[in-house]
C-alpha cells in the first residue's frame, strides 16, 4: 500500500500528489479535498483508482458542459466527442447525468433540427430523416419531430422550386436534372412530378 509523501499545489487548480514508489498524481484540488487525503497517509490501490476516476469524471463533465454551452448536442453526439479522451464508463456517467438534469435533451434537439431542416432548408422528409439519423437521434423522436410537417411537403417543394429552380425549367434535359436535385433534397418522385406538372400547367 503506497504512502502519500507530499501534496502540493502544481498549476492553477491542479494539485500534485506524490506517492511512495509510484508515479505522482495530478488531480483537481476539489477532488483532493473531497477525498480527504493527507500527507503521510497510506492509501490502497482502490482508493488511488477512485481518485483517478473522480478526476477524469470531473474533467469530462466540465468538457461536456462546455460543448453543450458552445452548441446543442444529442446524447450520441456528446458521447462520441467525449469518448475521444475518456473511457466509455466515464462518458456514460457524464452523459446520463447531463440528460437527467436536462442539459442533454434529445427531444428538444430533434424539434429544433426538424424545424431548421424542413422550414428553413426546405428539405423533404427522406432527407430530413437521414440527416436526423446521422445526429444519433432515435427513430421515435425523428418521427415525432417531423409529424407537424407531414401535410406540407408539396407546398414546401413548390417554394424550393420557385426559389432555386424556376430558371432551369426550360427544356426536358434540364427538368431531369432538376428532378434529380430535388430527389437529393429528400422529396419523392410522385411529389416532384405533381408539383412540376402543376407549375408547367400554370406557365402554359
Amino acid at each position: 500500500m503506497p504512502k502519500i509523501t507530499d501534496i502540493a499545489p502544481y498549476k492553477g487548480s491542479t494539485v500534485k500528489v506524490e506517492l511512495e514508489d509510484c508515479e505522482p498524481l495530478f488531480l483537481n484540488s476539489e477532488v483532493v479535498y473531497s477525498a480527504n487525503i493527507k500527507k503521510g497517509m497510506d492509501i490502497p490501490q482502490a482508493a488511488v483508482d477512485q481518485l483517478i476516476h473522480d478526476n477524469d469524471l470531473r474533467k469530462a463533465r466540465e468538457r461536456g458542459l462546455y460543448l453543450m454551452d458552445y452548441g446543442d448536442n444529442t446524447y450520441v453526439q456528446l458521447f462520441g466527442k467525449l469518448r475521444r479522451n475518456y473511457s466509455e464508463d466515464i462518458c456514460y456517467e457524464v452523459c446520463d447525468k447531463l440528460a437527467e438534469i436536462g442539459v442533454i435533451n434529445d427531444r428538444r434537439y430533434a424539434e429544433n433540427l426538424a424545424r431548421r431542416l424542413v422550414e428553413v432548408k426546405l428539405m423533404g422528409r427522406y432527407r430530413a430523416v437521414n440527416d436526423m439519423k446521422q445526429k444519433g437521434l432515435p427513430k421515435s423522436l425523428i418521427d415525432e419531430a417531423l409529424e407537424p410537417y407531414a401535410d406540407g411537403y408539396r407546398e414546401r417543394l413548390r417554394q424550393l422550386i420557385e426559389k432555386k429552380y424556376m430558371s432551369k425549367l426550360d427544356y426536358e434535359d434540364r427538368n431531369r436534372k432538376v428532378t434529380a436535385s430535388l430527389v437529393r433534397y429528400g422529396y419523392s418522385f410522385d411529389d416532384i412530378r405533381a408539383v412540376l406538372k402543376e407549375i408547367e400547367e400554370e406557365i402554359g
